[in-house]
């Protein structure tokens, strides 16, 4: 458990300093990924299953991903050459996540992790925090996601509104 538990760390912070100290946004948005990656497993191991679950669904799945198509379709090269790739780039690619993924296969074997049973734990973090949010905390819910649905309507109608 301790390995896991230094592992993920270790890829949290190391990942976080990438976000810091990159000049490349791109570059800095992929660190994110594993930062957050990161994180879930740290949530995990803390016995927050369900806070696991929605910061990879809803920060690496929409947020993310949002982030990373932003960048890419309007970012644009300083000089007008486009960025050239040689198949040097492309191997040292294959190596490092090769590199990456045997480390992490190795460190998954000799973990010694106990597997929990397909069953729902009593111990489960999901379980009171869907009761919670169906029975107590219904009108926040409901308030925060007629919020949400207002802003996105706000921002398409400002998106799509034309400029003269």
């Amino acid at each position: 458990m301790n390995i896991a538990f230094y592992c993920f760390a270790a890829l949290t912070v190391l990942s976080a300093l990438v976000v810091l100290w990159t000049r490349q946004l791109l570059y800095s948005a992929f660190a994110l990924l594993f930062t957050l990656l990161g994180m879930s497993g740290l949530y995990v191991l803390a016995g927050a299953d369900y806070v696991a679950i929605v910061q990879i669904m809803i920060y690496v799945g929409g947020v993310l991903v949002l982030l990373i198509f932003g960048i890419m379709l309007t970012n644009r090269p300083a000089t007008g050459h486009a960025p050239t790739s040689g198949r040097i780039n492309q191997f040292t690619g294959i190596l490092a996540a090769g590199g990456l993924f045997v480390l992490f296969f190795t460190v998954f074997l000799k973990a010694n992790l106990p597997f929990p049973a397909l069953k729902s734990s009593p111990h489960s973090s999901v379980t009171p925090i869907g009761i919670g949010l169906m029975t107590d905390y219904l009108l926040p819910f409901e308030i925060a996601g007629i919020l949400l649905m207002v802003a996105l309507m706000g921002a398409a109608y400002i998106a799509g509104r034309k400029r003269l």
